[in-house]
């Protein structure tokens, strides 16, 4: 696991826009700005509890991504109980620090989407 007081290594070492792609790399698949975004919105949640938040995303999806953001250091995994087994997720210190990140996505996106004409258009 990822100390989250270490800097993150960056492949692009010396580049201006190294920081953009790193940041990109760790929350720019699909559903992981919206795994922060429901963890900063609701706190620490369960598995079940984040699958009926996040509309749409399967079990497996959510499984691996909450897997690839505790390797990378933005979400840690808890174990509850072990009977029943109940596990809990929530952010570190660097996932929470990413609510202006994700805070500046909602913006940008309430300012410039809009709904989509009909289902086709979705699933584009």
């Amino acid at each position: 696991m990822t100390d989250t007081d270490e800097p993150l290594e960056v492949w692009c070492a010396g580049e201006e826009w190294c920081p953009i792609t790193t940041t990109a790399a760790l929350i720019g698949k699909k559903w992981h700005p919206v795994l922060v975004h429901r963890l900063l919105e609701h706190g620490p949640s369960g598995f079940n509890e984040l699958k009926e938040n996040v509309d749409g995303i399967s079990s497996k999806v959510l499984s691996d991504s909450l897997e690839d953001l505790q390797e990378n250091g933005l979400v840690n995994r808890e174990v509850i109980s072990e009977q029943p087994f109940r596990v809990q997720y929530s952010l570190t210190e660097r996932g929470a620090s990413l609510e202006s990140v994700i805070d500046a996505m909602r913006e940008w996106g309430q300012s410039h989407l809009t709904e989509p004409a009909d289902d086709s258009a979705q699933r584009a």
